[in-house]
């Protein structure tokens, strides 16, 4: 499914690969179509290919779900394949929790949950390594929900770290991107996974459906803020003001292990 921008665009659509039926690319596909992309929907899930290049494309994004990057389902391994396309065509590709982990799978990572059984499902600290505050400044709080991580595989910068699972975002080369946290949600997005999330909460570590929301009126608009720049660092190749992004590095304290 091809979702155009309401102006006048000559730029190339983004592949937008999502695991659900009424998935939804959110903010992200918002900002993107804002910036001028077309989206290029498909869902391997339900039988959609993908291409064999991305010469066609401007970039890919893949999303989320509630499988897991070590599942044996054919479609799995499909996707976490031919995360090999844009790597090895240096197109920008950006991977969003389930598409982080299984770009971490494709370059030989591993894909686990916390060994004390912690999720993170709600609202949680992030912290830049130095690595990531001289690319861009980054939120202080994001949006959680899963109950795997992945490891930093050979050859991928540490960007940001997070408590119960350190790796929260890397960067691959100059074109791959992976997080482990959701800044896509929408207000209806996020309703609709406290509702459908419900009985993951008394999981260890997981944060009460209130807490979801009520965060979000605290945190989400430097959230959004910071997923508009990114997006553009990603697809537009604009990266943030590099002296003030040094200028806070100067002034946070070092990241563990950063």
């Amino acid at each position: 499914m091809l979702m155009q921008p309401s102006r006048h665009t000559k730029k190339l659509p983004v592949l937008i690969v999502l695991h659900q039926e009424r998935s939804s690319p959110g903010r992200v596909g918002q900002m993107l179509i804002d910036k001028g992309f077309p989206l290029d929907i498909r869902r391997p899930v339900l039988g959609d290919p993908l291409p064999s290049t991305l010469v066609g494309h401007a970039g890919a994004v893949i999303f989320g779900g509630p499988m897991s990057a070590n599942d044996p389902e054919p479609y799995i391994k499909t996707e976490i394949d031919w995360i090999g396309v844009p790597l090895k065509e240096n197109k920008p590709y950006l991977g969003i929790c389930l598409g982080a982990q299984m770009m971490v799978r494709h370059l030989g990572g591993t894909v686990a949950p916390d060994k004390e059984g912690l999720t993170e499902i709600g609202w949680y600290p992030l912290r830049a390594t130095e690595h990531g505050r001289l690319l861009m400044h980054w939120p202080k709080m994001v949006y959680h929900f899963h109950r795997e991580g992945f490891e930093l595989p050979h050859g991928a910068q540490l960007l940001a770290q997070g408590d119960a699972y350190p790796n929260q975002a890397i960067r691959y080369g100059d074109n791959a991107w992976g997080l482990q946290f959701h800044a896509e949600l929408t207000r209806a997005m996020m309703q609709r996974w406290v509702v459908h999330g419900e009985h993951r909460f008394i999981m260890p570590n997981a944060q009460k459906g209130r807490e979801h929301l009520e965060g979000r009126m605290i945190f989400d608009a430097p959230l959004k803020e910071w997923l508009w720049n990114f997006l553009g660092t990603v697809f537009e190749g604009k990266l943030a003001d590099k002296g003030a992004a040094a200028a806070d590095a100067r002034h946070q304290p070092a990241s563990r292990g950063g």
